[in-house]
C-alpha cells in the first residue's frame, strides 16, 4: 500500500495543482492503483490486472492539467452542484424560482459552467485500515452558479485491499438548496478500443424516458421488451442501432436507470465484462439511479493520453445520481438538502478478472 503526491501543474489562476496516486494494500503488481487530482477531483488513471496479471489504465483522460482545463469533456471529474440536466436551469424551493446558469444550451448541465469539476479542491491523505485515503473539500458559497445557500461537500477516495474504487460524498447547507453528486468517469475495461463488446448486466427494471433535449419526460417507463432492458448480460452495443425512439434520441444510452429507493443502503446494481481481458467490474452503490451513457458525444477523433486518440464510444459511464431535472419533477425522489441535514452517498468499483 502507498499514497505518491507530485505537482500536476499550475491553474491559469495560479493556484497549484496536485495529483496523488493510492496503491491498494497487498501485491502492488495485482493491485489496484488510482492517480486522483485535486483539480475536479479527476479521476486520471485507474490500473487493474487483466487474467494474466497485467495492469491496464481502465479510464478514459488526458497527461496534462491543461487538456483537462481546455479540452474538459468531463473526463473522471466531480460533478455539483447538481449532476445532470435541470430544464431552462430553473426550479422552484419554497415558493421562489431559482435561475441557474444555463451551459447546456437553454438548460443546465452538471453543476454550471463553473461546477465542481472547475475547481481545486483543498486534499489531504491518510490511511484507513492501512488502505489509502484522499479526502477532498470544497466551500460553495451561497449563489455559486445560481443555488441558494452556501455548501461544504467532502469527497473521499479509497483504494480498497479487496481492488476496489469507494467514493464517500458528503455534504452540509446553511440554507435549503438542491444537491445531486456524482463521478463522471469513463470506463473501458480493454484499455483502448471501443466498448461496444463490453458485457454490461444492470439491476434495474424501469428507466426514465427523455425528450429531444434529453430532458427526462416525468415518466417512469420499464425496460421490459425494449434496447434498454440489460437485467441478463447483453454487450454494449447489441442495440445500439436500434429504431426504439429513446436509443435514437440519445444516439446510444445517454439515460437515467430506476436503481430503488434512496433509503442509504448499498446495492449491488451493475456489472460490466470485457471479454478479452476477463476484467470485470462490479458497482455499488446507494443512489436511486445512474446514468448509462456510452460516449454517444465524443469528437471523432479526440487526442488523448498515452497517445490514444478516443472516438465515439470509446469509454462508458456509470453515473450514480438522483434522476436528471428532479426539481421540476414532482414524482422523482426529493433532491432537497436542508440545515442540519446531512447529503451522504457512496458508490463503489471494485474489479477482479478471471
Amino acid at each position: 500500500m502507498s499514497i505518491e503526491v507530485q505537482d500536476f501543474g499550475t491553474t491559469p489562476a495560479g493556484v497549484p495543482v496536485q495529483i496523488f496516486t493510492l496503491t491498494a494494500p497487498g501485491d502492488e503488481s495485482t493491485a489496484l492503483r488510482a492517480r486522483i487530482t485535486n483539480y475536479g477531483g479527476v479521476l486520471v488513471n485507474l490500473w487493474a490486472p487483466d487474467r494474466n496479471g497485467q495492469a491496464a489504465d481502465v479510464v478514459l483522460g488526458f497527461d496534462t492539467l491543461d487538456e483537462y482545463i481546455t479540452l474538459s469533456k468531463n473526463f473522471g471529474c466531480l460533478v455539483g452542484r447538481f449532476a445532470n440536466r435541470i430544464a431552462g436551469g430553473r426550479f422552484e424551493l419554497n415558493g421562489k424560482v431559482y435561475q441557474l446558469a444555463q451551459n447546456g444550451g437553454p438548460n443546465h448541465i452538471h453543476g454550471g459552467p463553473v461546477g465542481f469539476d472547475k475547481v481545486v479542491w483543498e486534499a489531504e491523505t491518510s490511511r484507513d485500515a492501512g488502505q489509502p485515503v484522499l479526502t477532498l473539500r470544497h466551500h460553495s458559497p451561497d449563489g455559486d452558479q445560481g443555488y441558494p445557500g452556501a455548501l461544504d461537500v467532502t469527497v473521499i477516495y479509497t483504494v480498497t485491499a479487496d481492488n476496489a474504487l469507494r467514493i464517500d460524498y458528503r455534504a452540509t447547507t446553511d440554507a435549503p438548496t438542491i444537491l445531486n453528486l456524482t463521478n463522471h468517469t469513463y470506463f473501458n475495461l480493454a484499455g483502448q478500443g471501443n466498448i461496444l463488446d463490453h458485457v454490461m448486466t444492470l439491476r434495474a427494471d424501469a428507466f426514465t424516458p427523455v425528450d429531444t433535449a434529453l430532458i427526462p419526460t416525468g415518466e417512469i417507463m420499464s425496460v421490459a421488451d425494449t434496447p434498454f432492458d440489460f437485467r441478463t448480460p447483453t454487450p454494449i452495443g447489441a442495440r445500439m442501432t436500434s429504431i426504439h425512439e429513446q436509443v435514437q434520441r440519445g444516439r446510444g444510452y445517454d439515460h437515467n436507470w430506476v436503481l430503488g429507493a434512496a433509503d442509504g443502503t448499498l446495492r449491488h446494481a451493475a456489472t460490466v465484462e470485457e471479454p478479452q481481458s476477463g476484467r470485470r467490474m462490479h458497482m455499488w452503490t446507494t443512489q436511486p439511479g445512474v446514468q448509462f451513457y456510452t460516449g454517444n458525444m465524443l469528437p471523432d477523433a479526440l487526442p488523448a493520453k498515452a497517445e490514444q486518440v478516443y472516438t465515439k464510444q470509446s469509454g462508458f459511464c456509470l453515473e450514480t445520481q438522483h434522476f436528471p431535472d428532479s426539481p421540476n419533477q414532482p414524482g422523482f425522489p426529493s433532491v432537497v438538502l436542508e440545515p442540519g441535514a446531512v447529503f451522504a452517498q457512496t458508490t463503489v468499483f471494485g474489479f477482479e478478472a478471471e
